[in-house]
Formats: structure tokens, C-alpha cells, sequence
């Protein structure tokens, strides 16, 4: 029985045995078989791709923009402050003391050169008004009577010094309905009301917006003190101060890179449009204005900002790409090109140059009208770190 014991305790151990390889085989079978979840990888060779998965590509929001070509050469950076064109902005105050009657327009309303703005009453302008029309009346009965003594004369019926006495007489009463006619026109009688009447309209002076509107029904207005500020939004001047080093190699007519606090990450376009005459004695500056177009509304004067200006004579040009789309690795700087598929991005080094502002100067590697991932390439670019770093792991 013995010998029978012992084959029968060989075989069950031989059984486990195979049991146990069979499970743990089963165990790395399965491993390779499932399909492992979707990760972030690189392909390496000429060019190398970043493929993202889709559940990916939605956290990594990305963005993208042009590779530009901006002005090169020196430039200076200037500090300043958005203000209205002088040309494009007006100020409107009641020529006269008057009370408020009326008022047609309201803050943020476009208004058009001529437009009624409000209506106010004057006892001054009423006045005025009836010494025009008496001093007009005095002139007509004189030039009537200057005429009558005219025929009078040539008939022998009145001698020559009376008809000279009554022509200077109808002069001097026509010199009072012009003094009195120019008296009214400095009241602003001349927009609206009619003879006798104490009313009369103020009208906007150019195009533009009611930036600023004091009338109110019943207040006395003040000629010291502005009823309505009317400004032409769409083109807005940028006046910044230059050191005067600086400010006398700035030329008419460059172009000019403007940043706004209120627009993080926003460059927009200027031109020079005058450089001062004169240097502030204190700062050692000069006033140096920047024309700007603000078609699409987003501007408000008083808004501070910050200006790159070039130096010299205009022309040179350099490659430029925002600031963010540039990454740093191991070997050195490189960004993240979209590809035709959807989620494949192509990683390409780059030769960093200097800093512009919210943008950075590219000295190889793209050309202008490249595209380049912004926001996103520094998430594409920590994975591509997690993923290489995962490799070597691999390969210890």
C-alpha cells in the first residue's frame, strides 16, 4: 500500500503544479490581450508626432495662432495712456446760463454732427432777442426816412445837410442791428428759437458717441461746465512719453505693438503719428502720439498701456510667436505644430531669440504663417516629459 500512497501523492502535487503555471500564464495572457487604456505617445524619426487620445484632446483646450512677421530691430517700450483724437472729440456747454428744458440723447448714444441734443431757456438770450428786434426796427424807420428826405432833396424841398443827417442816422441804427446780431450769435442764439423767445437747442458739433452726459430737467447750466462730452470711439490716440534719447530716432509712420492690462495677452496694432517738439524738463521726455484703430469697440480712453516702439529708419523685420507657444525640454526650445488628423501634433525645435513683450522672437525653425499651439503646449509638453520619462523606466 505503501508504494500506492506514495504515486498517488506525486501525481496530485504534479497536478497543482500544472495548475498553478497555467494560472499564472493565464494571468500575462490576459495582460497582452486586453487592450491597455489610450495614452499620450511620441513617434520618433525625421519629424516627431505627440498623438493625444480624444478623451485627452478635451482637457488640453488647445488654441492656436499664426507664426507673424513684426518689426525687428531696436525698440523701446513706453508707458502711456488711451485718450480721444483731438480732432474726433468735443465738449458741449450752454453758451449762456440757462435752465434745462429738455434733452434728446443719452449716455452711449451715437450721434450724428448736428443733432439735437437738448433744449434750454435763457432770460439773457430773451433779451437779446428783443434788442435785435427793436435796434432792427429803429434801422428800417431810419433807412425809410433817410430815403424820404433823398426824394425830398432832389425836389429842392429839403436842403443836402438834412438827407446827410438822416443817411447817418439809418447807418448807425443798421451798425446796432449788426452789433446786436452778433450779440445773439455769441448767446448760441443761432441754432433754434424764434425771435423774442428765451429758448434755443444745443447740437452735437461732429460724429460720435455721448461719452459723458451732465443735462439734467431743470438744472442750471453752467457755461464753465460741460452738458454733454461726444467722442469718435473708432479711432483712439495712444499718448505715451519717451525718454528723449529714445524719442529722437522714433520716425512718423512706424509700426508700433500696444499691450493693455485690461487685455492680458493681447498685442494690437499702431502706427506713430507725431513725436513732440518739446521735452518735459522734469522727466526728461517726450510726448509721443500712437494712432489706433478701434473698429471693433473693445478700447475705452483712460485705459493705461504699454508700448513697443521700433528705433530707426522702418523695414527690418523679424519672426516672432507668442510667448506661451514656446517650450522648454531637455535638448532645448521647441513647439507644437496641429497636424491634418485630428489629435496629432507635430514637435518641432525651434531657435529662441529675444523676449517682445507677450510675444518671443523665433530665429529658426518656423516661417510666417506657420501655425503653433498656445494654450495647451505646456500640457503637451509635460506629457511628452511623463511619457519619455515612463520609457527609460521601461528600459531599466
Amino acid at each position: 500500500m505503501k508504494p500506492t500512497l506514495l504515486l498517488l501523492a506525486v501525481l496530485v502535487g504534479l497536478t497543482a503544479c500544472k495548475s498553478s503555471k497555467a494560472e499564472h500564464e493565464d494571468e500575462h495572457g490576459h495582460g497582452h490581450e486586453e487592450a491597455s487604456p489610450e495614452k499620450l505617445h511620441v513617434e520618433s524619426g525625421d519629424v516627431i508626432h505627440v498623438h493625444v487620445p480624444r478623451e485627452m484632446l478635451r482637457d488640453l483646450r488647445v488654441t492656436t495662432a499664426k507664426v507673424e512677421a513684426r518689426p525687428g530691430g531696436e525698440s523701446v517700450t513706453a508707458l502711456g495712456e488711451l485718450t480721444f483724437s483731438e480732432d474726433a472729440y468735443a465738449e458741449v456747454a450752454s453758451p449762456v446760463s440757462a435752465r434745462v428744458a429738455a434733452v434728446a440723447v443719452t449716455t452711449g448714444q451715437a450721434v450724428k454732427q448736428g443733432q439735437r441734443l437738448a433744449e434750454l431757456h435763457s432770460p439773457e438770450l430773451g433779451r437779446a432777442r428783443a434788442d435785435l428786434q427793436a435796434t432792427q426796427a429803429r434801422a428800417t424807420a431810419a433807412r425809410q426816412a433817410a430815403d424820404r428826405k433823398r426824394t425830398l432833396a432832389e425836389e429842392r424841398i429839403v436842403a443836402r445837410k438834412d438827407v446827410q443827417a438822416a443817411e447817418a442816422d439809418a447807418a448807425a441804427a443798421e451798425a446796432e442791428v449788426a452789433a446786436a446780431k452778433a450779440a445773439l450769435t455769441a448767446l448760441g442764439a443761432g441754432s433754434a428759437g424764434g425771435e423774442g423767445t428765451s429758448g434755443f437747442v444745443l447740437k452735437a458739433p461732429i460724429d460720435g458717441t455721448v461719452v459723458e452726459r451732465t443735462a439734467r430737467l431743470g438744472q442750471m447750466a453752467d457755461p464753465s461746465q460741460p452738458l454733454f462730452r461726444i467722442g469718435d470711439l473708432s479711432s483712439l490716440w495712444l499718448v505715451v512719453h519717451a525718454f528723449e534719447r529714445d524719442a529722437v530716432r522714433l520716425k512718423p509712420g512706424a509700426d508700433a505693438r500696444v499691450t493693455f492690462a485690461a487685455f492680458p495677452g493681447q498685442e494690437f496694432a499702431a502706427k506713430v503719428g507725431h513725436v513732440g517738439q518739446r521735452v518735459d524738463p522734469r522727466s526728461r521726455t517726450i510726448p509721443v502720439r500712437l494712432e489706433l484703430d478701434n473698429g471693433k469697440g473693445l478700447l475705452r480712453p483712460g485705459m493705461s498701456a504699454s508700448a513697443s516702439i521700433p528705433l530707426g529708419e522702418p523695414g527690418a523685420t523679424l519672426t516672432a510667436v507668442p510667448a506661451a507657444a514656446l517650450q522648454r525640454l531637455e535638448n532645448g526650445w521647441v513647439v507644437f505644430l496641429p497636424t491634418a488628423e485630428a489629435g496629432v501634433f507635430e514637435q518641432r525645435e525651434v531657435g529662441r531669440g529675444r523676449s517682445l513683450g507677450t510675444q518671443v522672437e523665433v530665429l529658426s525653425g518656423l516661417v510666417v504663417g506657420d501655425e503653433v499651439v498656445v494654450e495647451g503646449a505646456f500640457l503637451l509638453k509635460a506629457e511628452v516629459e511623463k511619457s519619455e520619462g515612463g520609457g527609460d523606466e521601461h528600459g531599466h
